[in-house]
């Protein structure tokens, strides 16, 4: 006499769990499913011993510092995130102004775009988008401008995804995707008509190192952009707040050390760029950028519930939950940053490599 209620409680719970999983909080660009985390290339018995050799990089911070230490570093890192943060938050790993009357997938777009107008392409040419990630913006791009993009990443689970969702977008024909270190690109001097780094030359132990190699590859004449994170003329090296801050931004993404964003002009120069301009996007009249951090708390404490779940369930890998939590801790630390003005992941360059005399 009790089988009807059994079933329909059954059916309840079955279908939340269904809906909880599976619907509630896939990114704006559907890439990933929660069911379908990961740790990238690492096999997944595998994902805790990695987290915890990840987070060993920073009891020894000169290892960090280290060029050679620090490709395995990044790679690492992005084995363990790249299925969070497309599940999360979506194919494009940056961040963008909050703009009036846009969405938070409107406003990246657009930040996107903005940064290849400075590079007055033309369809046809051959744009390097250097730490390309998953290839979001390399897609966006590429339907903005019509131009050829060749994006690099030192992640191989990342270059798969990448050709994956160029293909789904049948984009394919205009996006390629090489995995490599972009300290070491494997590409001819003088071969790109136009760069762009959309925050990940951060990774880089030091700027001049991947400047001096985007300079090789650039075209004479032609144009990079970057979006940098740097601290602010606001951060203070003697604040213990601010210095708490900008060291688990750095933990919390894999960074061997920001860099003030007085330095970043002086790299370029160093190298042999023209600087043609500099601009913080972070600064008024643009909206935070931080805004989606914050609102997304709520988000992050639901996600992170299911994490633990599927985690518990032996559906996502060992390690996962504490990955995740990494990625609460670092989303509060960033906004922190944001709000104290000491920090900001949008502090656009634009270079011109000089023409031959």
């Amino acid at each position: 006499m009790d089988t009807l209620p059994i079933l329909f409680t059954t059916a309840v719970i079955g279908g939340g769990l269904y809906w909880f999983i599976c619907i509630l909080g896939s990114p704006e660009r559907k890439g990933k499913r929660a069911i379908d985390l990961s740790g990238g290339s690492i096999d997944n018995d595998k994902v805790q011993d990695n987290y915890n050799k990840y987070w060993s990089f920073f009891k020894r911070p000169k290892e960090i510092e280290k060029t050679d230490n620090v490709p395995a570093f990044v790679d690492t890192f992005y084995n363990l995130v790249t299925d969070i943060y497309e599940w999360g938050w979506g194919q494009s790993f940056h961040f963008a102004p909050s703009l009036p009357g846009k969405s938070y997938l409107e406003a990246t777009q657009i930040h996107e775009e903005t940064a290849v107008d400075f590079l007055n392409v033309k369809p046809g040419d051959k744009i390097l988008d250097v730490g390309c990630g998953v290839g979001g913006p390399m897609r966006a791009i590429a339907s903005h401008s019509g131009a050829n993009i060749v994006g690099i990443t030192i992640n191989e689970y990342q270059v798969e995804r990448a050709r994956m969702h160029n293909k789904k977008a049948g984009l394919d024909s205009l996006c390629e995707v090489v995995c490599g270190n972009f300290l070491e690109m494997p590409f001819d001097d003088n071969s790109f008509d136009g760069v762009y780094a959309m925050e990940a030359t951060c990774h880089a132990p030091k700027l001049e190192d991947v400047y001096a190699e985007i300079y090789r590859v650039l075209k004479p004449g032609c144009l990079y952009v970057s979006y940098e994170w740097v601290t602010t003329e606001f951060y203070d090296a003697n604040n213990k707040v601010h210095v708490e801050i900008v060291r688990e931004v750095e933990r919390g993404n894999a960074l061997p050390g920001l860099r003030h964003y007085s330095d970043i002009s002086k790299m370029a120069k160093k190298v042999g760029f023209e600087v043609v301009k500099e601009k913080d996007f972070a600064k008024p009249p643009a909206g935070p950028w931080w805004t989606r951090l914050k609102m997304g708390r709520v988000a992050y404490w639901r996600n992170h519930v299911l994490v633990v779940i599927l985690s518990f369930l032996g559906i996502a890998p060992k390690g996962t939950v504490d990955v995740h939590d990494m990625l609460c801790v670092t989303a509060d630390y960033l906004t922190r940053g944001g709000e104290a003005k000491i920090f900001t992941p949008m502090h656009m360059i634009l270079c011109k490599k000089p023409e031959l005399e």
